[in-house]
């Protein structure tokens, strides 16, 4: 096999200098080594793709829709996230010049960034959040900055917001996600209405993640750009609304001036996003039948959730009540290990059960595991059964 040549190492781009795989999928892949392990890991729906989906794609497959299409994604793609975006969360976008089809929820965040950021400018966020948006902020010569909302139930409030934004001297941007990964906390209309107040005062862009604004379980969606329409960068999708993760399909929708930016950064960066996936997101999007399977996903999470809150809370976890998504943030009860990965490790090692160390998804996070509940109900059962019996084998070797 070829090896590089040492002197091309020396001096490459430094905006990638410090980082690394990312500490999910490093954890996830130790776990994945462990004999009859139940992996609680990944955001990873375990539902497969619906059929008629499915043959969407196939479908555009056979008719050889096999050219570059524009790279904002196919018209007809457009308009149904327009009208998915109306009906759901009342938000009034024109697909032509607002919206854009990218390669997944990830690209778009790329786009926005690569769109806002210039080298030592800051992004602030509440935290714990997704790991991934640090790596993306320093990717582009940006500073991201933390403001830890452990103490609010992981609730980011108005006043953290504003103590945030006085912290920062080069703030370009707030990102924000709910229903939210890690904790599985979202907010209601008075919660975002309140948010948008602040940012309203400031000329700041907000970049809104609602990947999982369709997995809201108590009382519906409410999309910050609806309460700001004018500052904000709507990141959506069909990946975990309908377990299309892997066919890459997110969206981005914001005010024309700006899409006109992220639209550039968006094609130089990929192009265009795959053909026979967007006939598929245009089926989703666009059909009674997507509406329905969106739905049927939802009740089975929730019956999910139902089943695990309940056992940890009566093992000792603290956990707020996840309202969306399908994550478990919890607090490790105080008898046991204290450091989180340290925990994590203990736990796959010996029980075979595999969570995420909550102290990778930033400050506020030390302390706590992220269990995702997108996995059987067998399995729910199984791995509540294992970590029941860890907790009290820790217990008992460990009491004075």
């Amino acid at each position: 096999m070829p090896k590089t040549k040492p002197s091309l190492l020396k001096d490459l781009d430094h905006t990638y200098d410090g980082l690394g795989a990312n500490p999910i999928r490093v954890f996830d892949a130790e776990a994945s080594k462990i004999p009859n392990v139940i992996k609680l890991s990944l955001g990873e729906p375990d539902f497969n793709v619906p059929e008629h989906i499915k043959q969407a794609a196939i479908d555009s497959i056979n008719n050889d829709e096999s050219h570059y299409g524009p790279s904002n994604g196919w018209p007809k793609v457009r308009q149904a996230a327009a009208d998915f975006l109306s009906d759901r969360y009342g938000l009034d976008y024109d697909p032509n010049t607002e919206i854009a089809v990218t390669v997944g929820a990830t690209e778009g965040l790329h786009a926005a960034l690569d769109t806002l950021l210039n080298p030592g400018d800051q992004v602030l966020m509440p935290s714990p959040t997704f790991s991934l948006y640090d790596q993306l902020i320093r990717i582009n010569g940006a500073e991201p900055v933390y403001v830890d909302t452990s103490s609010t139930g992981f609730v980011f409030t108005p006043e953290q917001l504003k103590a945030g934004i006085a912290r920062c001297d080069h703030l370009k941007a707030v990102l924000l996600n709910f229903p939210s990964n890690p904790t599985g906390v979202t907010y209601n209309e008075a919660q975002v209405r309140a948010l948008a107040d602040v940012l309203r005062e400031t000329d700041v862009t907000v970049i809104s993640d609602e990947i999982y604004s369709e997995l809201t379980y108590d009382g519906t969606h409410f999309s910050f750009a609806k309460a700001l329409p004018e500052q904000t960068l709507l990141i959506n999708g069909v990946s975990k609304s309908h377990a299309m993760t892997g066919w890459r399909i997110g969206l981005i929708a914001g005010p024309a001036e700006l899409m006109r930016r992220v639209s550039l950064a968006h094609a130089f960066n990929v192009t265009s996003a795959s053909n026979p996936a967007m006939a598929g997101a245009y089926e989703a999007m666009s059909t009674e039948a997507g509406r329905q399977d969106t739905l049927a996903m939802k009740a089975e999470y929730l019956k999910r959730r139902d089943l695990v809150v309940p056992k940890m809370s009566a093992m000792g976890f603290g956990i707020p009540n996840p309202n969306g998504a399908f994550y478990v943030f919890a607090k490790i009860p105080a008898d046991l290990i204290q450091d989180d990965t340290e925990f994590c490790y203990d736990l796959v090692r010996k029980n075979a059960v595999a969570l995420i160390p909550g102290g990778g998804f930033g400050p506020g996070g030390e302390g706590h595991v992220r269990l995702s509940y997108a996995a059987s109900m067998d399995n729910l059962t199984e791995a509540m059964r294992r970590l029941q019996e860890y907790v009290d084998d820790y217990r008992a070797t460990h009491t004075a």
